[in-house]
């Protein structure tokens, strides 16, 4: 048994409607058990039947974004990852906590090239704070992500890698439902 966690980029903003009864529903037809949600923004924790060695997550993930695309018309970038790995990135987060809806985790498709980390140092970020650690960009807020200084989507673009972003109460409520 193999459980992930999944986090589904920009679902119900902006016309992009993913109802959560749904998308439990055809996880289940793609293999899932015992799949669970966490608010309407695309979080989901489910485990895979089978050997965990053998599962391939990436594939997994693909099989989701085409279902996405397939069922609603839209594409989306599915990322997940095992329970541990998200909570490591939690205990990587580097800087000093003083609001967890203001400092987020955003999990990355991929870890980015050292001169794309670079590149996007260039993006004007005010008082707001961003670090790249491993597959994970760790933001804070100075002010809450309403009235960010910092342009997410610049700095992703710079990171050449796409990316959704969790603030630490929704990560940590995900870490409960998986029971991590």
């Amino acid at each position: 048994m193999t459980t992930r966690i999944l986090f589904v980029r920009a679902v119900n903003v902006g016309g992009a409607k993913l109802p959560m009864a749904e998308f439990r529903a055809w996880l289940g037809d793609l293999g899932a058990t015992d799949v669970r949600t966490y608010i309407a923004s695309g979080n989901a924790v489910l485990s895979i039947d089978g050997d965990a060695a053998a599962f391939d997550p990436a594939a997994f993930d693909r099989a989701v974004e085409a279902e996405l695309t397939r069922r609603y018309g839209y594409v989306r970038e599915v990322i997940s990852r095992s329970p541990e790995q998200v909570r490591a990135a939690m205990d990587a987060h580097p800087f000093e906590v003083l609001e967890p809806k203001y400092s987020y985790v955003a999990f990355l498709t991929g870890a980015p090239a050292p001169d794309a980390i670079e590149a996007a140092r260039a993006v004007l970020a005010g008082h707001d704070l961003w670090q790249v650690v491993g597959t994970e960009l760790h933001i804070r807020y100075a002010d809450g992500q309403g009235s960010a200084s910092l342009n997410l989507d610049a700095v992703l673009r710079r990171l050449r890698v796409k990316g959704t972003a969790r603030n630490l109460r929704t990560v940590r409520a995900v870490l409960d439902l998986a029971g991590a």
